[in-house]
């Protein structure tokens, strides 16, 4: 190869190392090129960045969000102040007590009252990860029979959800359950929101919310 040549090359490879270093230390450039951190929804001290509906108990405990129903053994919900509409969410959640829950996305709530749409969380056999609209169309999808073989009562599980425009898939315990492609799922955005189902005896604790915004 003429020596020449070999000096551009050389230059060249210098040129490209630089950039990438460069974008790698720059945060506006990492921006650009469409990276993004995960961002952790509750930070393990209160409830800061949340909102309260309904009577039924949220609280923080050994670093942990624990839910629980109160007196009134009715809805309850805890919605987070800021708004997503493309994201990818990983959570981690502990079922001490029935465990009929859920985990809304691109949602409203007005006093107990939910717009939007539900990745469950349920006892085994009771479709955790598929999506339901509250108020609405009812169940979308329900992952197939024995999805759920990997869910572990009174264990810690993880929750994926992922949405992207009209397209929402979930995973439990990294299989995954369900993918759907709807056009009301992609014209909306909302927050963030956990669930206590009516009827009492429930008892769940989250951890580990982290969020992605896409």
């Amino acid at each position: 190869m003429r020596p020449r040549l070999v000096a551009e090359r050389s230059r060249l490879a210098t040129l490209l190392i630089v950039i990438a270093l460069v974008a790698g230390c720059n945060p506006r450039a990492a921006q650009e090129t469409g990276a993004a951190s995960p961002v952790s929804l509750f930070n393990g001290t209160n409830l800061e960045g949340w909102v309260i509906h309904g009577t039924e108990r949220w609280f923080v405990e050994n670093g942990e969000l624990v839910c629980e129903s109160g007196p009134d053994s009715a809805y309850g919900y805890l919605k987070t102040s800021k708004r997503f509409t493309d994201f990818d969410l990983s959570l981690e959640f502990l079922q001490e007590a029935d465990g009929n829950s859920g985990v809304f996305f691109r949602s409203s709530v007005e006093g107990t009252r939910v717009s939007g749409w539900q990745a469950e969380v349920a006892p085994p056999g009771m479709h955790t990860g598929g999506i339901y609209e509250s108020y609405g169309r009812g169940w979308l999808i329900q992952p197939d029979e024995g999805a759920d073989a990997s869910l572990r009562m009174g264990e810690w599980n993880t929750m994926r959800i992922r949405a992207v425009g009209d397209n929402v898939t979930t995973w439990l315990n990294g299989n995954q359950m369900i993918q759907i492609s709807d056009e009301e799922i992609g014209a909306a955005e909302g927050s963030i929101a956990l669930q206590i189902h009516d009827g009492g005896g429930i008892r769940v604790r989250w951890r580990n919310l982290q969020l992605t915004e896409l």
